[in-house]
């Protein structure tokens, strides 16, 4: 087994790599929007009390992508690699259409197995999380 982190990618926030190689398959760990330098989430803007100023969910998506894309390179892996996508939304019924909108401006050509589920929160103020599967074979 490798274990991968990506230095362009936000840490994770808690005890466990970003991505984690075995055999010909590469676990990618639950990927947010964070920025890279985890002190900010796109498309959001808090007040002092935690409470949104600003909401662009359709840019925490893209984020989400830029850091998946980060990890997979940290990890020697392509996004054409990527078997399977597992999302985490905190709001089904308002998000799932952008998110839908946005998934196929990324998969139009490689499309995946991918589930999406609605949960009642993630550990940092996000919105949107993914769970990647790559198959890497002996490439890497």
């Amino acid at each position: 087994m490798t274990s991968y982190n990506a230095d362009n990618a936000p840490a994770p926030v808690g005890l466990y790599p970003h991505a984690r190689r075995v055999g010909d398959l590469l676990f990618l760990s639950g990927i947010g929007p964070r920025s890279a330098d985890g002190k900010s989430i796109p498309g959001l803007e808090l007040d002092a009390s935690g409470n949104f100023v600003t909401f662009d969910f359709e840019a925490q998506c893209h984020s989400v992508f830029r850091n998946v894309k980060a990890v997979l390179k940290a990890s020697d892996a392509l996004w054409e690699d990527l078997v399977d996508v597992t999302v985490f939304l905190t709001n089904m019924k308002r998000d799932f259409q952008t998110y839908n909108r946005v998934y196929a401006e990324y998969f139009k050509d490689h499309q995946p197995c991918r589930t999406t589920v609605e949960i009642s929160s993630l550990p940092t103020p996000i919105a949107i999380e993914v769970k990647c599967i790559a198959f890497v074979g002996s490439r890497v």
